[in-house]
C-alpha cells in the first residue's frame, strides 16, 4: 500500500506539474480562489479539482496514464483585435528610427517651400488678388439703384480748385433797382427774418407784385432815379444770354443788373418769364458765347455726397463753399407780403449759403448744376436748401417763353382768416369762449363770396366737425378736392346758420388768400 501511494503521490505530482506550465496563474488562483471551474467544467459543474497535499478517495485511486497536452494560450480582451500591454508573448511595437523621423521632416520642408514658391510667383495673396475676389463676390451679389462707390477719396475732394476755374465765369451777380417812391417800408425786404431766411439783406425792395413795369418785364417805360433794392446770385445756361435765378431775388425790381466775371461794365437784364410758387426766374442778356453751365440730374446723387456752392454771400464776389448733401424731399413755408411760399422737394445741405448767395448754383464734383441755392435757417448753422434741377427742368422752357406753367390745384374758398379772440367775441356779442375763425376780408367773386359768406362772419365747424383755429380750417379745406361742397356753420348777427361754400382752385384767382 506505502508503494502504492507513493505512486499516486508522484503521479498527483506530475500532473500539478503539466497543469502548472499549461496555466501560470494556477497556483496563485489555487491560494486565492478555493473554488473554481476547471478547463472543461462550465457553469454549474460541481467536480473540485484537488491540491497536490490532498489524497484521493480509495475508491478513486487507481493508476493513470496521462499524457502531455498541448498548452491553450487565452488572451484577455483588447479593442479592435489589438494586442493588450499585458498580453504574454505579444510582440513589442516597432520604434521609428532616426532616419524615418528626418526624412519626414525634410518632406515637409520641400513641401511647405513649393507651396510657398508658387503663391510668390502666381500671386496668391496680393492685394489685388484679394480685391479680385472681392468684386467676383460683388459682382454675383443683386445690384441696387444709385449704387454708392467707395473707391473714392475719404477725405475732401482734391477737384474743389478745377471745379471753381471751370465754374466761376457763368456764375453771375445780380442787382436790382426800384424807384424810390416805391419804397414805402411795406417791403418783404424790411422784415430781418425774411432776409436772413432767403439769404438776401442788401435791399429794401417795394414789396411788389413783381412786373410793376409797363412793358410787362419789370422795367418802367420811364427812366425814373432807382435806388439799389436788393442783390444775389445767377448762373448762365445758355450761351446767348439766359440766365436763372430766384424769383425772389428780382421780386418787385424795376431794372436789373447782371455783372459777369472778367467783363468791364455789368448787362441790363431783362425779365423773361418767374414762377412765385416755384421760386424760379429766366433773365435774358444780350450777347453770344458767354460761358455756361451744364445743368445735371439732381436725382443721381447720394445722401453724403459733395456739393458745391459758388455766390456772392455778402457781397463778397464768386465765393465757394463745400459741403455735403444732407437731405432731399425737404419741405418748408416762408411767409412774405405776397402770401406764403410752400416749397417741395427741396434739397437740404451743410455747404454755407449766406445773404447773396440766393440763386446761386449748387454742383456736383462733375461740375454740373444741381440745384439752386434758396434759402437758410435762421435759427441754425448748416441747414441750407436749394430748388432741385428736377423740379427746374419741368418749367425751363414755360419761364424762357414765358408762357403760364402748369400748376397743381390750391384749394380754398377765397376769405381771409382770424382767430376769434375775447376781444373780437366780445365786439360781436358773442360768448368770450368761443372758438373758430374771423373772416375778416372776403375776396371779389371767389367761392366765400358766390356763397354770401360775409365779412365779420364767426366759423365754428365744417362738415359737423369744430376747427378751434385759422390754421385748423385751413387745413382740413386744403385736404379737400376742387370742386367739392362743404358746409359751414357760421355765427352771424348772434344767429347760427349754415352756408354751403364749393371748393375753388386759387390758381384761378389773381388776389392770394
Amino acid at each position: 500500500m506505502d508503494d502504492q501511494n507513493k505512486k499516486n503521490e508522484e503521479l498527483q505530482g506530475s500532473a500539478y506539474d503539466q497543469e502548472k506550465k499549461s496555466d501560470p496563474y494556477a497556483e496563485a488562483r489555487r491560494e486565492s480562489e478555493p473554488y473554481t471551474f476547471g478547463p472543461f467544467g462550465g457553469p454549474g459543474t460541481s467536480s473540485p479539482v484537488y491540491g497536490p497535499s490532498e489524497s484521493l478517495p480509495a475508491e478513486q485511486q487507481t493508476t493513470i496514464d496521462i499524457a502531455s497536452a498541448p498548452s491553450k494560450e487565452y488572451r484577455p480582451f483588447t479593442v479592435s483585435g489589438g494586442a493588450a500591454r499585458g498580453d504574454w508573448g505579444a510582440k513589442p511595437p516597432k520604434r521609428s528610427s532616426l532616419r524615418a523621423v528626418f526624412a519626414a521632416f525634410l518632406a515637409g520642408v520641400i513641401a511647405v517651400g513649393g507651396l510657398m514658391y508658387a503663391a510668390d510667383k502666381q500671386d496668391w495673396f496680393s492685394e489685388a488678388s484679394i480685391s479680385g475676389s472681392s468684386q467676383a463676390q460683388e459682382a454675383s451679389a443683386k445690384p441696387v439703384s444709385n449704387p454708392v462707390n467707395n473707391a473714392g477719396d475719404v477725405v475732401r475732394p482734391n477737384n474743389i480748385a478745377k471745379i471753381f476755374e471751370q465754374s466761376s465765369p457763368a456764375v453771375v451777380k445780380i442787382e436790382t433797382y426800384a424807384a424810390a417812391q416805391q419804397n414805402n417800408g411795406d417791403s418783404m425786404w424790411d422784415d430781418d427774418f425774411f432776409r436772413q431766411f432767403f439769404g438776401d439783406e442788401y435791399g429794401n425792395g417795394n414789396g411788389g407784385n413783381g412786373d410793376n413795369g409797363a412793358d410787362g418785364n419789370g422795367q418802367q417805360d420811364t427812366q425814373q432815379d432807382a435806388q439799389p433794392s436788393g442783390m444775389g446770385s445767377g448762373f448762365i445756361f445758355d450761351s446767348t444770354g439766359y440766365i436763372l435765378t430766384n424769383q425772389h431775388v428780382i421780386n418787385g425790381a424795376n431794372k436789373i443788373t447782371v455783372t459777369i466775371e472778367g467783363h468791364e461794365k455789368p448787362y441790363t437784364a431783362k425779365l423773361l418769364g418767374s414762377s412765385y410758387e416755384l421760386d424760379l426766374a429766366v433773365l435774358k442778356i444780350e450777347g453770344n458765347d458767354f460761358p455756361t453751365l451744364k445743368i445735371g440730374d439732381s436725382s443721381s446723387l447720394n445722401m453724403g455726397d459733395w456739393v458745391v456752392a459758388i455766390g456772392n454771400p455778402y457781397g463778397f464776389e464768386h465765393t465757394v463753399t463745400v459741403g455735403v448733401l444732407s437731405s432731399n424731399e425737404r419741405k418748408i413755408s416762408i411767409p412774405d407780403t405776397n402770401g406764403t411760399r410752400n416749397y417741395e422737394h427741396l434739397l437740404q445741405t451743410d455747404a454755407s449759403i449766406n445773404p447773396g448767395n440766393s440763386g446761386g448754383p449748387l454742383l456736383n464734383l462733375q461740375g454740373e448744376v444741381i440745384g439752386i441755392n434758396t434759402a437758410v435757417s435762421s435759427q441754425a448753422q448748416g441747414i441750407g436748401f436749394a430748388i432741385p434741377t428736377s423740379t427746374i427742368t419741368e418749367v425751363l422752357d414755360n419761364l424762357k417763353s414765358n408762357t403760364k406753367i402748369p400748376q397743381k390745384p390750391v384749394p380754398f374758398i377765397g376769405a381771409t382768416l382770424a382767430d376769434v379772440t375775447p376781444d373780437i367775441a366780445n365786439r360781436l356779442e358773442i360768448d368770450e369762449n368761443t372758438k373758430g375763425s374771423f373772416v375778416r376780408e372776403i375776396m371779389f367773386n371767389t367761392p366765400a363770396y358766390k356763397a354770401d359768406l360775409r365779412q365779420y362772419d364767426v366759423i365754428t365747424e365744417m362738415d359737423g366737425t369744430a376747427y378751434k383755429t385759422k390754421e385748423e380750417l385751413i387745413a382740413a379745406i386744403q385736404k379737400k378736392n376742387v370742386g367739392d361742397k362743404a358746409k359751414l356753420s357760421v355765427f352771424r348777427n348772434g344767429k347760427e346758420i349754415e352756408i354751403t361754400v364749393t371748393i375753388g382752385d386759387k390758381n384761378d384767382y389773381e388776389t392770394q388768400q
